[in-house]
C-alpha cells in the first residue's frame, strides 16, 4: 500500500471526482521531461467525515491508486508521524514544493522542486496569528521562509533517527513568508486512528516522533540524487488499497 499526504482542495471537500485526476511520483520538474517518473491514476478518494471548511479543520483524504508502486531511487517512503507525536517550537522541519517563491511571483523556468527549512511554531503562538487554529493543525515558518500558494498538500518533514517522518501537509496561511502569520498544516499524527481504519488492519508505517533523536541538519532530498519525499508509504498486503494523505487550503 502506497500513499502520498496531500491536500482536498484540488478536488472539492464535496465532490471527490476522480475524472482526469493523476498521481505523479518522481517528478523534479514540471516543464522538463522526467525520466524517472511514475503516473498512476486514481482509483478512489475517501475524504475526512468530520471536514469542516471554515476553519480548515479536518483537511485531509485518502487517495487510492490504481496500482502498486515499486520504490526506486527516486520514488521513496517517508513514515507518517503517530499519535502523541510532540513537535516542539523551533524545531526545524523541512516544506517541498511547485508553488510561487513569493505572493503573487510564480516559480520560475524549469519549475524544479523546491525545498526550504522553517522552524516550528507552537500552537499558543499561532493561535494569535489564527483564532480558528485547532489540535489538528500545526505551524511552521518565520520572516522569509514559509509555503506558499500552490504548494497545498505538498508534505513537511523532520528527521528522526535515520528515518524521514511526515509531521504535516501544506493547509493555508495568510500571505507568505510573513513574520506574523506562519504556514498552517493539517497535523498528521491526529489522524493515525482514522487513516488505520480506512486501510485495514495491517497498520500503515506511523512513527512515534522522539525529539532526541532529531537530525535537523540534513535535507530532505538524497545529496546527490535529489529525491523528493512527497511519498508516503502505507506498507499492505498487495491486494490491500494504495493510498495518498491530502488535505485542503488556501495555499
Amino acid at each position: 500500500m502506497a500513499g502520498q499526504v496531500t491536500d482536498q482542495q484540488p478536488m472539492g471537500p464535496h465532490n471527490p471526482s476522480m475524472v482526469n485526476l493523476r498521481v505523479y511520483l518522481g517528478r523534479q520538474s514540471q516543464q522538463l521531461a522526467n525520466i524517472n517518473e511514475v503516473v498512476r491514476e486514481v482509483s478512489q478518494i475517501i475524504l475526512h467525515p468530520d471536514y469542516d471548511n471554515t476553519p480548515s479543520n479536518n483537511d485531509i483524504a485518502l487517495i487510492q491508486m490504481s496500482s502498486t508502486v515499486t520504490f526506486t531511487d527516486y520514488i521513496r517512503p517517508v513514515c507518517l508521524a503517530a499519535q502523541d507525536s510532540v513537535f516542539e517550537a523551533g524545531l526545524i522541519v523541512w516544506v517541498t514544493g511547485w508553488g510561487t517563491i513569493r505572493t503573487g511571483v510564480s516559480l520560475p523556468f524549469p519549475q524544479t522542486l523546491q525545498e526550504v527549512d522553517v522552524p516550528i511554531v507552537s500552537n499558543a503562538e499561532c493561535v494569535g496569528s489564527y483564532n480558528t487554529l485547532t489540535n489538528n493543525m500545526l505551524c511552521a515558518g518565520q520572516e522569509g521562509k514559509d509555503s506558499c500558494q500552490g504548494d497545498s498538500g505538498g508534505p513537511l518533514v523532520v528527521k528522526s533517527g535515520s528515518l524521514w517522518l511526515e509531521a504535516g501537509v501544506v493547509s493555508f496561511g495568510r500571505g507568505c513568508a510573513l513574520a506574523e502569520f506562519p504556514g498552517v498544516y493539517a497535523r498528521v499524527s491526529q489522524y493515525q486512528s482514522w487513516v488505520s481504519e480506512q486501510v485495514g488492519s495491517d497498520k500503515p508505517g506511523f512513527l512515534l516522533f522522539n525529539s532526541s533523536t532529531l537530525g535537523s541538519d540534513a535535507s530532505p532530498f538524497h545529496p546527490r540524487l535529489i529525491v523528493p519525499l512527497i511519498m508516503s508509504v502505507l506498507p499492505l498486503p498487495e491486494a490491500a488499497k494504495v493510498v495518498i494523505l491530502t488535505e485542503k487550503v488556501s495555499k
